[in-house]
């Protein structure tokens, strides 16, 4: 392997920081592109931000609850019950990706997310007995049902 020079390690070092420089130039006039876009069109409201967070860690703990369910065995693994986390977490992620891209159809997903939601927090609460984790799920379904709800009756939640 041929030794670099001292010239073509400093032109060299030299090229990869205009290099540098110049996609934060480009980055910082997309990024201001996108915010003036976001001005003049639509953007989101504080509701369906809430809604899109809860909608996400609904799923991320239904999918944690899965595991956790077939680790205690008896009337948590049972399959109605795994079903129904795993329902609940593909309706949530499903949802919260109809509001991210802000989809004229979201407020049906939500309706149907806040369905979802309510038959796994009803599941969750059937079976947790003394169990702190399925209670919090529960709990959280019911948090993420409540706002899905209130997202389904506003027929958007995008505000112009």
């Amino acid at each position: 392997m041929p030794d670099m020079s001292r010239r073509t390690f400093v032109t060299t070092g030299a090229s990869l920081f205009a290099t540098s420089a110049s996609l934060a130039i480009l980055r910082g006039a997309d990024a201001a592109t996108h915010e003036a876009a976001t001005m003049e069109g639509h953007h989101m409201s504080e509701d369906m931000r809430h809604c899109l967070q809860l909608c996400q860690d609904c799923h991320a703990l239904c999918i944690q609850m899965i595991g956790h369910c077939l680790q205690l065995g008896g009337r948590h693994a049972t399959p109605d019950h795994i079903r129904l986390l795993m329902d609940c977490a593909q309706m949530c992620t499903t949802t919260a990706d109809y509001m991210a891209r802000e989809s004229s159809l979201h407020d049906r997903m939500c309706s149907l997310c806040s369905e979802m939601c309510r038959l796994c927090a009803e599941s969750c609460e059937q079976t947790a007995g003394n169990d702190q984790m399925v209670k919090q799920c529960a709990e959280l379904c019911r948090r993420c049902l409540g706002s899905c709800e209130r997202m389904a009756s506003k027929r958007g939640g995008v505000a112009s």
